[in-house]
């Protein structure tokens, strides 16, 4: 199915680039309690279902891209909404590119897709009304470091002429941002601190 199909998520990934500045009054998300209760499990399940292993084996790569795990050390709600709102959006954007593998299920990426523009659209709405503009420091930062990383998966993609092999790269960095959502997701609803994704993601 072509990319312009996606053309209302992509609008929905344009707001969230401005969405920054209005991120620093007060913060609320009660509302997506249920939403999150089985996001990021419901998401690898997908992700699994539209990334079948490759048709033939794969060379051995030594390749690894680190998360700027110190995201996941804060203990601000607002800070882990921000961070997950990147990585969604982020992941949005790299899943639905044209250039993804033929031998991935399109519908279930399709699935996938609208799983996560639906969580977006509901984590948007946390944000709503609050359009105080001021320094944000931590959360430009985290942008940045989010930015980087991703930049990073999508020159691996480029230069290795984004083959089923390196797709499959990609499969397993995104199955960890789901784990890490996870541990987002428990941030934005405690403020104890979390130190490891939930064990029932662990497993690939």
């Amino acid at each position: 199915m072509p990319a312009n199909h996606w053309t209302p998520g992509m609008h929905s990934i344009l707001l969230l680039l401005l969405l920054p500045p209005a991120l620093t009054t007060a913060f609320s998300c009660n509302h997506l309690r249920h939403q999150d209760a089985n996001f990021s499990w419901k998401s690898l399940q997908l992700l699994q279902n539209t990334a079948p292993p490759p048709p033939q084996p794969c060379p051995q790569q030594n390749v690894t891209f680190q998360f700027p795990e110190t995201l996941l050390e804060s203990k601000d709600k607002k800070q882990a909404a921000i961070t997950t709102l990147h990585i969604l959006q982020h992941l949005f954007n790299m899943l639905s590119s044209s250039h993804t593998p033929t031998h991935w299920i399109d519908h279930a990426r399709h699935s996938l897709l609208n799983q996560i523009q639906h969580y977006i659209y509901h984590l948007e709405q946390c944000f709503v009304d609050q359009g105080t503009r001021s320094q944000r420091r931590g959360p430009r930062n985290s942008h940045l470091s989010i930015k980087k990383y991703f930049r990073s998966i999508h020159n691996f993609l480029q230069h290795n002429n984004y083959s089923a092999c390196a797709w499959d790269h990609v499969r397993l960095w995104a199955h960890d941002c789901f784990r890490h959502m996870d541990t987002l997701i428990r941030q934005m609803k405690s403020r104890a601190p979390l130190t490891a994704s939930s064990k029932r993601l662990n497993t690939q």
